[in-house]
């Protein structure tokens, strides 16, 4: 819930069209730094907007974006008129990431939360050959392909999409498991799993055919192994206008050409 008198801050993205538009709203509104606000004004693009979530979450913090890059899909339309009433009626979402963890070449282990996707994905010419695990049991023994990405619905509509997995509505407990490039089994288009589900995989002939890891932002090369599952303990919170909900885009992405 947003506090009654509640107090903003404004960030933005290096691009010249989010700095303008922090200039504009910080002469505009009473503001305060990010550490004591309640709820964070983002100014940017969809890739702005990740960043500030990842810093705000766990916290009490809401983040209301407004679009200044290209995109644009997780943020609301720009306009300085207005943004208090805006930002009372908005509504809210709030959703748990990914944590993924990998295991270097070295053996040493790597965290890292994933608001969209985890995926992995081959360093050289060489297709990656995987081993799928979930919830211990072995799903697929040998996946020769490009990568593969577990996606949460808030990411389904992103690289996901483009690899042309499943797009999954906003309160769907479920998460997308999605190959690129699949070339044995060819025909394997991917997998709709529990949110409670643990993915782990295996990466087969490491040293011949390297493959790096990312979660959002955050890249680990040379993988050996992969654990995903969701991050109970983190919880991510972002504010839309009524008539632009994201669960709306989520849903009208469905029916787009």
């Amino acid at each position: 819930m947003i506090p009654q008198n509640f107090r903003l801050a404004f960030v933005a993205s290096d691009a010249p069209d989010a700095q303008l538009a922090a200039a504009e709203l910080k002469e505009a509104y009473e503001h305060v730094a990010p550490a004591d606000a309640d709820v964070v004004v983002a100014l940017g693009g969809d890739g702005f907007m990740l960043q500030t979530l990842h810093t705000t979450m766990g916290s009490d913090k809401t983040v209301y974006g407004m679009n200044r890059g290209s995109v644009g899909f997780l943020m609301n339309r720009y306009r300085v008129e207005g943004l208090q009433q805006r930002v009372e009626n908005a509504v809210e979402n709030a959703f748990q990431p990914l944590e993924m963890r990998a295991v270097g070449s070295d053996g040493s282990e790597i965290c890292a939360l994933a608001i969209n996707e985890v995926y992995l994905f081959r360093q050289s010419f060489q297709a990656a050959k995987l081993r799928v695990v979930v919830d211990g049991r072995v799903r697929l023994e040998e996946l020769t392909c490009d990568g593969i990405l577990l996606a949460t619905p808030a990411g389904s509509t992103a690289y996901n999409l483009s690899a042309h997995g499943p797009i999954l509505p906003l309160d769907a407990p479920l998460l997308a498991l999605t190959p690129v490039s699949p070339f044995r089994p060819r025909r394997w288009r991917g997998a709709l799993l529990s949110n409670r589900a643990t993915v782990e995989i295996e990466i087969l002939e490491s040293e011949k055919r390297p493959v790096n890891a990312v979660a959002d932002h955050v890249e680990v090369k040379s993988v050996q192994k992969l654990t995903i599952a969701q991050a109970t303990s983190s919880t991510a919170r972002m504010l839309t206008d009524p008539d632009h909900s994201w669960s709306e885009r989520i849903l009208a992405e469905q029916f787009s050409f």
